[in-house]
């Protein structure tokens, strides 16, 4: 599992793409057919970044949660409507949303309604410092901070079965641990009911009686632990013993109480679900594929399973209905990736999240019997004509020592070959991220634009087997490196990209590759757009914010300890060989990120302004690790395509 950076430059999307990427669009035909009619000119509008982030994002209520009110006539969305996320009420008949929060500042999202009233839960941090709190908003719409405290970080973990607890993590207690604290649903008082003393904390049965936990050794080895807070001692439990690396992890407690499904790639290269049985402790196979399976959630009575695959940069979603076995339809939906189902609690009604290539996700809810479906929400800028932009397709290129590497490609409408165009490699976060199919505002902009896009998923990516997930422990800033090198050749094939104009970008992890491309491989790229990226590993890895301690022995064996490998890391560390950068350079960071901390950014864009080389900072006081604010994403964007209509096109 992937523990150390989010990849903020990727989509998650839901649903199977035939074939895995034979066409990669070269117009090799046209250069072999003597016969063939001259290429047509085609002429694309061009949208600008405001256009593209005028469109509504949408997020529902957490899984733990409750996503329909108690009266059934509206359902919790997160939205970003007015430039910043904020709570809404929105009715399931597809009129108007209420508003329940009105932050001008603090990016807020709700976490769930309470069972039998008005009241809902939410969170918001401050200024993308990630120290979320947990704030319950009244019928009267006042609202009440539950994990107050300028240095506590707090999550919710859903409600007990009898509807009159619901249960918070919080780590105010020691900022390197999370604690389990259930709150009680009439009056906030509460109790501690696991100290934790330094698992991760993964679920708590719906009865209160059991908490799942997972311990992480290595990011290729890892073990679950359950705890029954009904017996004497109450200590944690190994249910998962074993010899060499395997690694487990947690996706929930059954309704009933009497299972944990739980995730594992102890029987071949990809993760299987399994269920562990609370009272005999019998493992019995739930689900497996050829690929991951990335989820396993339930419906509130248990009676429908939901079951995704990441299925090649995809996620293939299938329901089954637990009392008959069988596989529950979804055809009636229009054409999409579902994601985020959340049922209502007779389960007569399912709201879920539909998205493309080419629009952003919007909310429905499904009639269960009928099969009927309400759309609630329009996403898309009615600006943009989706017809105006682009499918991705699945490419593989091989790289430096004949490995496939799979990659998410955008090819521009207007590209042909009379029409080169610039091209983009786009590398996610992680390290053990993906960049995955679906709508990037980010990136049709750009191919809008005109630029191909290249997200290449080099080895140490997630979704390919726990093989190729490996191969780049201990050797970032080498072997990844240079799939992402030779992304560069696999592009100058193509007859339709101009190979003298190719760049690099990337955030997070991702920025990192920006930044030792340029300075490890520096005449390979023409320009580089680092987001965020680490600069150097020695500081990133002992500023980490405490409460990743659960994992960071995982972390340090996959990156390296600062205490003992400290050549190394300075070795693959750009802000240390930053002399080398010849390139045109833009930086884009966060002042708030606990994560990638700005000085990484500040010095690097210093170290290259002194090799007289041309480089842009555009730095965000009010944001952290991905931007939150839509007036930010625009900046960023315009910020983007300046620099690489300036550098990399050769645009005065």
């Amino acid at each position: 599992m992937n523990l150390t950076f989010i990849p903020i430059l990727s989509c998650a999307c839901f649903a199977l793409l035939a074939g895995c990427a034979t066409n990669s669009g070269t117009g090799s035909d046209i250069v072999n057919d003597r016969n063939a009619k001259p290429v047509q000119e085609i002429t694309i509008p061009k949208y600008s970044a405001e256009a593209f982030f005028k469109n509504t994002s949408y997020s529902m209520a957490s899984w733990k949660g409750r996503a329909f009110a108690s009266d059934g006539q509206s359902i919790l969305l997160s939205s970003d409507e007015t430039g910043v996320y904020n709570v809404y009420a929105m009715p399931v008949n597809g009129s108007q949303p209420t508003a329940l929060t009105n932050s001008t500042t603090n990016a807020t999202f709700g976490l769930s309604y309470f069972p039998n009233d008005g009241r809902l839960l939410f969170s918001r941090d401050n200024g993308g410092n990630e120290l979320s709190h947990v704030f319950v908003r009244e019928e009267d719409g006042s609202a009440k901070d539950l994990t107050p405290g300028d240095a506590v970080k707090a999550s919710f973990m859903g409600w007990s079965d009898d509807e009159k607890t619901f249960w918070v993590l919080t780590n105010e207690r020691d900022a390197k641990s999370f604690d389990v604290y259930a709150y009680s649903a009439e009056d906030y008082s509460r109790k501690l009911i696991f100290k934790n003393p330094g698992f991760q904390v993964s679920d708590v049965s719906p009865n209160g009686r059991w908490v799942a936990l997972v311990k992480p050794r290595t990011s290729a080895d890892s073990d679950i632990y359950l705890i029954d807070l009904e017996s004497a001692d109450a200590q944690p439990t190994l249910i998962t013993q074993h010899k060499g690396n395997i690694s487990y992890g947690v996706y929930g407690f059954t309704k009933d109480n009497a299972q944990l499904a739980y995730s594992t790639d102890e029987y071949g290269e990809f993760v299987q679900a399994w269920t562990y049985d609370l009272a005999t402790g019998a493992k019995a196979l739930l689900q497996k594929a050829e690929w991951d399976v990335s989820f396993i959630t339930f419906s509130p009575s248990g009676r429908y399973q939901m079951v995704g695959i990441n299925d090649d940069a995809l996620t293939k979603v299938t329901m089954y209905d637990t009392k008959t076995g069988e596989k529950k339809s979804l055809s009636s939906l229009p054409t999409g990736n579902p994601s985020q189902f959340r049922f209502n609690e007779d389960e007569s009604e399912l709201a879920l999240k539909l998205l493309s290539d080419r629009s952003p996700s919007d909310v429905y809810v499904l009639q269960m019997e009928s099969q009927k479906y309400n759309r609630l929400t329009t996403s898309l800028n009615a600006e943009i004509d989706e017809n105006n932009l682009v499918e991705s397709s699945i490419v593989r290129y091989p790289s430096f020592d004949g490995l496939e590497i799979p990659s998410v490609f955008y090819k521009p409408k207007e590209a042909n070959t009379n029409n080169k165009v610039p091209a983009l490699v786009l590398v996610h976060g992680g390290p053990g991220g993906q960049s995955r199919q679906g709508y990037s505002a980010l990136i049709q902009h750009l191919v809008n634009h005109g630029y191909a896009v290249l997200a290449a998923n080099n080895r140490g990516s997630s979704g390919y087997g726990k093989t190729f997930f490996h191969m780049d422990d201990k050797r970032h800033g080498e072997v990844d490196l240079q799939d992402i090198v030779y992304a560069r050749k696999y592009l100058e094939t193509l007859d339709w990209v101009d190979s003298d104009k190719i760049g690099i970008m990337g955030g997070s992890y991702g920025g990192y590759m920006v930044a030792a491309a340029l300075a490890f491989e520096p005449e390979v790229f023409d320009v580089g757009v680092n987001i965020f990226g680490v600069t150097n590993w020695e500081r990133t890895l002992t500023s980490i914010p405490p409460w990743w301690e659960a994992f960071k022995e995982a972390l340090y064996d996959e990156m390296g300890d600062p205490a003992t490998d400290i050549e190394r890391l300075r070795k693959i560390s750009p802000l240390f060989h930053a002399d080398n950068i010849v390139k045109p350079l833009l930086v884009v960071q966060g002042a708030n990120d606990p994560r990638v901390l700005q000085a990484e950014s500040d010095e690097l864009v210093a170290a290259v302004k002194a090799n007289k080389v041309p480089v842009e900072y555009v730095l965000f006081p009010d944001e952290g690790h991905g931007f939150l604010r839509k007036e930010n994403r625009i900046t960023a964007s315009e910020a983007y395509l300046k620099f690489l209509d300036k550098y990399l096109r050769g645009e005065d």
